[in-house]
């Protein structure tokens, strides 16, 4: 199977992988900045974390080189070979990430076959990988800006007490700045990673020059061997090691703002060789020096460069936090868009670039979690042991995920397919076997936290839904309410009504409402229902569908993709051209449904915990006119009270 096939067979029909239009140069030098924030700033702590760890190997010469073995062939296995061949052709319509695949296999879900129930089950374990996979998020920016302070403790060991209130100060700075958005200091994120691959690579040509024998390690004996004399300790250390490769799931949801060529290139032609050098740096210096093991990142730089490195590193680690934190801001609104999570407030903070945005609650939520995690463990060293279970339970989840899209969409046969998945889970299954065993020194956080996420998002589809059914009884097709307008007559109003319906042919309760308590009604009636497609990106020339009805009447549908904003009143203004014209958007009236719901009415339908979480959502959620970009003083809210 070529992959041109498996890309347009995923996408479900032919597309590009990129719809994106610079240069290829600047992708890739912006992608160095955000793809490879979190992976390229790895090397501060990976490796001391097998040899200076909660539960560190001596520093021996077969260890050294067995660890460097295990860590060149994780980056060229699970990045190079996984991901940079196979899973970025596993895309939607060019878009990459765990909910991209969701999209993918959810569309079938609701078949009434076993294929259906399938797709069922493979949707609730995405969510669940989804989930799990926030409680990364969380620790990313405290692992990485606290791995690179704590350089302070090599250079001036009495200011070692000062770490964790600098960490914090960095942190409440770098969530402070989100609001302003990230097209202003993007600019700067590539170069500045630039420069900092182009460091560490010089610094692991400098070990390596110390101690050539290490480039021995890449023959895998070494790995083997290691295991031979490690034993189980051999299997216990493959937490940290897993370390070196935790941004696999960064640079996949990446995809589709730079495609795969730019990924691709960046990696094989920078990102991989640098780390490789560094990594192979520090086992030598680690052979030349086994006293360095506390820091051999920073015992690689001479001293007159030992500051500077500190705060080159820094720097660093908040870009790769800044990469985090606005790839959580994506992540959510497809989750919300999906019908995941409830609605949360999203701010454009770019007019020009729909990525470009800022989920206040996102941010804070992710900020408090950061500082919590910085207190908490007290330590870099700390944190890794909760920081991979995350990952690898998601890369895990991904290999399945993918799998799957293989044979259903990219027309892999089952021998091709499943030696993919027993080839790459064996490995993802090994390094999770390891996370799993740190699970009592921190590793429960992420569980935690991606169990309680799965609760709310499993507890939000299972309530939306149940509440639609309840409301279907009261629902009149939209031609009834036409033909009720005709035959009563009631008093019209100058200017132009807008109701959003989830159905275009069913009547909204707000309209139904507003008719009867009122007796009237708008010269123009707009239906307007928005319809966020399975799909990153919809086309504006396949956004509107107008349609003029009887008695003043309009039915709009506008469709958007999971990865793009929704702007109701601009789409209101491009109605013109299909006839429904508008005189001041100013002055439009928009009504709303705000649906609230009762817990404990329909027990039969829902658990009681989750009916009374699922109002405690409701009520907490984010309003949809932010959302739809609707101007909050011509928003007319209609309330219905739900048992469910």
């Amino acid at each position: 199977m070529n992959e041109s096939a498996l890309e347009s067979a995923a996408a479900g029909e032919p597309v590009k992988t990129s719809t994106v239009k610079q240069p290829l140069p600047f992708l890739l030098l912006a992608a160095l900045g955000i793809v490879y924030g979190d992976i390229g700033t790895s090397p501060i702590y990976a490796l001391r974390e097998c040899f200076a760890g909660k539960h560190p190997i001596p520093v021996t010469h077969d260890n050294v080189l067995g660890v460097l073995s295990l860590i060149f062939w994780s980056l060229i296995l699970v990045i190079s070979v996984k991901y940079m061949v196979f899973v970025l052709r596993a895309h939607n319509r060019g878009e990459g990430g765990i909910f991209a695949l969701l999209a993918l296999l959810s569309r079938d879900q609701d078949a009434a076959d076993g294929q259906g129930r399938k797709r069922r089950v493979l949707l609730l374990i995405g969510v669940f990988g989804a989930a799990v996979l926030y409680g990364g998020v969380m620790i990313t920016p405290a692992i990485s800006v606290l791995s690179a302070v704590e350089g302070l403790a090599v250079a001036a060991p009495q200011f070692g007490h000062f770490v964790i209130p600098i960490t914090i100060v960095i942190l409440v700075l770098l969530f402070s700045f989100q609001s302003f958005g990230t097209a202003k200091v993007g600019a700067v994120f590539g170069p500045l990673m630039l420069v900092w691959f182009g460091v560490i690579a010089a610094l692991g040509i400098t070990g390596i020059a110390a101690t050539p024998e290490v480039l021995l390690a890449a023959n895998p004996w070494y790995a083997l061997n290691f295991f031979l004399l490690n034993h189980w300790t051999g299997f216990f250390i493959l937490y940290a090691v897993f370390l070196v490769a935790t941004g696999g799931e960064a640079l996949y949801a990446d995809l589709g703002h730079f495609g795969i060529k730019p990924i691709r290139w960046a990696w094989f032609g920078l990102v991989l060789p640098a780390l490789l050098l560094n990594y192979f740096g520090q086992g030598g210096k680690l052979l030349a020096d086994p006293e360095s093991t506390l820091h051999p990142f920073y015992h690689l730089a001479p001293d007159w460069a030992l500051w500077p490195l500190i705060i080159l590193a820094t720097l660093a680690t908040s870009v790769a936090s800044q990469a985090v934190i606005t790839g959580a801001f994506s992540l959510t609104r497809q989750a919300v868009q999906l019908g995941q999570v409830p609605n949360l407030e999203v701010r454009q903070t770019a007019a020009d670039a729909h990525g470009q945005i800022y989920m206040p609650a996102v941010n804070w939520m992710l900020m408090i979690a950061a500082i919590g995690l910085v207190l908490g463990f007290g330590s870099s060293s700390n944190l890794a042991a909760a920081y991979g279970i995350s990952v690898s339970l998601t890369m895990t989840i991904t290999t399945l995920l993918a799998f799957n899209v293989a044979r259903d969409w990219g027309g892999w046969r089952l021998w091709r397919a499943g030696l993919f998945l027993v080839a790459f889970w064996l490995i993802d299954l090994t390094f999770l076997g390891s996370n799993v065993l740190k699970i009592p020194a921190g590793g429960w956080f992420p569980l935690v936290i991606g169990l309680v996420l799965f609760a709310i998002m499993t507890t939000w589809r299972k309530g939306s839904e149940v509440l639609t059914k309840q409301l279907e009884s009261s629902v009149k097709t939209l031609e009834t309410i036409i033909g009720k307008v005709e035959h009563e007559s009631p008093a019209r109003v100058p200017g132009t009504g807008v109701f959003f319906t989830s159905d275009a042919n069913a009547s909204p309760l707000a309209l139904q409402h507003h008719l009867r308590y009122t007796r009237s009604l708008h010269e123009q009636v707009v239906i307007i229902q928005v319809v966020v497609e399975h799909i990153p990106k919809v086309d504006a020339n396949d956004r509107l569908q107008v349609e003029k009805l009887n008695s003043g009447f309009y039915k709009v549908i506008t469709r958007y993709g999971f990865m793009q904003g929704i702007n109701v009143p601009s789409d209101l203004a491009n109605c013109q051209q299909y006839g429904l014209k508008i005189d001041d958007l100013g002055e439009v009236a928009y009504y709303m449904s705000r649906k609230s719901s009762i817990p404990g009415r329909k027990k039969h339908e829902i658990a009681i915990w989750r009916s009374r979480l699922f109002a405690f959502l409701a009520r907490n959620t984010g309003s949809t006119p932010s959302q739809y970009q609707i101007p909050s003083d011509q928003l007319i809210e209609v309330g219905i009270h739900v048992g469910i």
